[in-house]
Parts: C-alpha cells; structure tokens; sequence
C-alpha cells in the first residue's frame, strides 16, 4: 500500500489513493471514505493486534470489509497507514482464514465460539455465520443425544429399562467390588472398557440407550436389553491364582462387546418381536476363542427367552515366570 503523510506536528493525515488529503479533528488519523482498490495490500489494526493481507482476500465476500475495500464503507486510517478496526482483534485470524480457505477449524470452547459467531455477525460473513450456527447446533444436538444415565438403585434400573423403547446397553462399572491386587493388564483393559462405552455412545447416539451402573456387584459387565429383557450379557472379569495368591484379572473382548451391540440393534423400534428374531441372535452363535456362552431365563420383563451369559476366560496363563496359573471363574 502507497501512503503520502503530511499534515503540521498537530495531526498527520494519511492518502492511501494519492488523491488530496482531508484534515480532521483527531491527532494521527482521519476519515477516510474512498476506496482501497488502488492498493493491493492493507495493514489492518484490529484491537491492537496487527494483520497484513491484500484487498482481493477482505474482498472474497459480501461483508463489511468487501464494503471498507469498494468506499462504500469509510475507514480510519492511522499515520502509519495502519486501517483502525474498534473491534476485538481475538479472533481476526480466524475471519482471514475463513476468508483465504472458505472453511476454518472452529474453537472447542463454546463460549469462544460464540465469540467468533459475533465477530462473524459484525463483519457480515454470512458464510461463516452460518457455519457457526451449525456447529453451535450440532455440538448441542450430540450434547443431549449423548446423555448417560447414572444408576442409582436397582428399582430405577428396571424402570429406565422396562420404559425404554430403545435396545438398552448397560455398563456396570465398580473398582470397589475387588478383594484382590489386579493383574499387570487389569486397570488398562478397565480403561479401554470404559472408553468403548463412550466410543459406542456416540456412535449409536439416538438409537440405543447407553447406561452406567458404579453401584452393582460385578467389577467390570456389559447387560444387552431388548424390548425391557436382558438379551445377553459379556462379563469381563474374572478371578485366577498367581504365585499362590488370588489376582482379578479384567478383560477387554472388544469385537464381542461390539457384536452383542449390533444384535440389540435388532429390537429398534419394536422390530425384535418377530418369529425370526431369536434365531437371528441365535445364529451369530459365540466367537471361538473368546468366552464360553451360558443360558437362563432371567430378564427385566420375565419370559421364556434365555440370557446369553458370555464369560471371558483363557484356559492356561503363564506368569513373569512362565508358571501355569490356574483360572477360577467368577459366575
């Protein structure tokens, strides 16, 4: 940008256009109501923060800056040549990439989202003001579609359950329940246990109901509910001897967990009532290799249809030492 400074030590006015300079009433800057096109680049001070980028980039857009560019918006000028923006200069950056890219990552933060909604709204970026909107509403949307129920009692277990009309996963959760040291895996596969559950929760957000239980007997155990009966379950812990001590070793049977969420998926909606739905289930059978299946007819709603009972076990585990260890299962 070309800009010719003249003026008495009173007040220094700035052309950036060339054409003849215009006084005005405040030391160092003036009102400037041409265009800008002349120059290819501009110095924008915004809030104090300094930005430098060309006239083609605030141009992109319908907006207020088009408008500073085209003199159909007056500008300030300071006597460095420096365009004066009174606005917070936070989240510029953000505006000049949305303006270079057409997209821009948004702040996590949703107070400093609303932020740049209001920058975007001041500077009429509608599409960036529509972006945020629709950020805004999606994070909302997950927010509340997300949501994870706390069990607090058994009786508001079975009425969460028997009223759901989604397919129903449960986690029970409770590192209280132990009475042994865990073995060198255990407190990992907990984790990874519990963060399946929330990977599992977004992904089926709306579709089934994902609940946790911290107050049950079981130390790590999934429970699949169809239509307000238990459908299967997959514990994961169990008890083994190491060095002639008991350890609680907790397992983490990731794709059988996942396969016994996609067989509730059949219940959604009411469509698990049919002839064929139980021999569907009962077709996918039990993974080798991974746990042993057993059967009863407990269920929230009662009824003839069985349990699946999957507990995870290993036959023979070796110590540090290369030791056997011997397996006693916790039922």
């Amino acid at each position: 940008m070309s800009a010719e400074a003249s003026g008495s030590s009173g007040g220094c006015v700035v052309n950036v256009t060339g054409s003849a300079p215009q006084s005005t009433g405040h030391a160092g800057e003036e009102k400037f109501e041409r265009s800008l096109t002349s120059s290819k680049y501009v110095k924008l001070n915004v809030g104090g923060t300094l930005h430098y980028t060309t006239v083609q980039t605030l141009s992109k857009e319908d907006s207020l800056l088009r408008s500073m560019c085209d003199g159909s918006t007056e500008v300030t000028i300071d006597s460095e040549g420096w365009v004066v923006l009174d606005r917070s200069g936070r989240h510029f950056s953000l505006v000049l990439n949305f303006l270079r890219d057409g997209t821009v990552p948004l702040p996590e933060n949703s107070l400093e989202l609303e932020e740049v909604l209001k920058e975007a709204q001041y500077y009429r970026l509608q599409g960036l003001v529509q972006h945020c909107l629709t950020t805004l509403q999606t994070r909302r949307d997950n927010c509340w579609g997300c949501h994870i129920p706390m069990i607090t009692s058994a009786k508001e277990e079975q009425r969460i359950i028997a009223t759901c009309r989604k397919p129903v996963v449960k986690l029970q959760n409770n590192r209280g329940n132990n009475k042994y040291s865990y073995t060198s895996n255990s407190d990992d596969n907990l984790l990874k246990n519990i963060e399946l559950f929330d990977k599992l929760g977004l992904r089926f957000n709306g579709r089934v109901l994902f609940i946790k239980d911290v107050l049950g007997d079981e130390i790590c155990c999934w429970s699949f509910y169809g239509e307000g009966r238990k459908i299967a379950e997959v514990c994961c812990t169990s008890i083994v001897y190491a060095t002639e001590k008991k350890q609680t070793k907790v397992e983490f049977p990731e794709a059988r967990i996942f396969e016994e969420t996609l067989n509730i998926l059949i219940y959604e909606n009411g469509r698990g009532s049919g002839p064929g739905s139980m021999a569907l289930l009962e077709s996918g059978g039990v993974s080798s290799g991974v746990g042993q299946s057993e059967e009863d007819g407990a269920g929230i709603g009662g009824g003839d249809r069985r349990v699946r009972r999957i507990h995870v076990r290993r036959h023979i585990m070796h110590d540090e030492r290369g030791h056997g260890q011997q397996t006693v299962y916790k039922d």
